[in-house]
């Protein structure tokens, strides 16, 4: 496929084969967002991984420093008190079996959804809907819990899943390119973090095979993740 002008010119500056530190990769990003919305910074990395394999799955959340730039809408199913809790926390909807309705009826207006516990019997029939979509409360995430209020508030902040895909990839929008540099930076750097600290058991050689940041209308250019991921196992150690 022809590489049209903008793409071109966009291009200019960046070494194709170059591994470029956060910062600078950052800014190179921003520098190249010339379109007329705010466009969404993301992320994606192809990893060393097989998810056909149970104990190469990589799959968690990470609560961005900086928020993903966007309104997150948070729909919460809870009774009683816990609902009450979920509403005064900010949820945009809350209900039982009411709301699993509306869900079987293909009104989807939210991009998180928590559970409390006792709900998942309800939920748990939503399967074939919430699933596809990344929707699922699930309990190793924390979106099924009984401490609704600080699960809406983290969703709210910039709290977002990831789940490697079939081909080992990886992606998420980690924040806006109207974003300052130093945010951004930071956004990625805690997601990169993230993923790092979810390598599964089963992940053998290189973990993060390619790490590569872009704006939705802009060149990707080649993340060197190796500080990010040095500092993770220091951590650890």
């Amino acid at each position: 496929m022809a590489t049209g002008k903008r793409m071109k010119s966009a291009r200019e500056g960046i070494n194709p084969h170059q591994l470029y530190p956060v910062d600078q990769a950052v800014k190179l990003v921003k520098d190249r967002a010339k379109a007329k919305f705010d466009e969404t910074v993301e992320v994606a990395m192809n990893l060393g991984v097989d998810p056909r394999h149970a104990d190469q799955q990589v799959r968690g959340v990470v609560e961005l420093p900086h928020g993903v730039g966007k309104t997150i809408r948070v729909a919460v199913f809870a009774k009683g008190p816990k609902a009450e809790e979920a509403k005064a926390a900010g949820a945009d909807l809350v209900g039982a079996d009411d709301l699993a309705a509306k869900v079987n009826a293909g009104e989807i207006a939210f991009d998180r959804c928590i559970a409390t516990p006792d709900m998942m019997g309800v939920v748990g029939k939503l399967g074939k809907v919430l699933g596809p979509r990344g929707l699922m409360p699930n309990p190793k995430l924390g979106s099924v819990t009984m401490d609704v209020a600080k699960a809406v508030k983290s969703a709210k902040a910039g709290q977002i899943e990831f789940r490697v895909e079939k081909a080992g990839i990886i992606q998420a929008g980690v924040g806006k390119a109207s974003f300052s540099q130093s945010a951004l930076a930071e956004n990625v750097t805690a997601f990169v973090a993230a993923v790092n600290r979810a390598k599964p058991s089963g992940a053998k050689g290189v973990f993060m095979k390619k790490v590569v940041i872009s704006s939705t209308m802009g060149p990707s250019v080649k993340l060197d993740v190796s500080p990010i991921v040095s500092s993770g196992a220091a951590a650890k150690g």
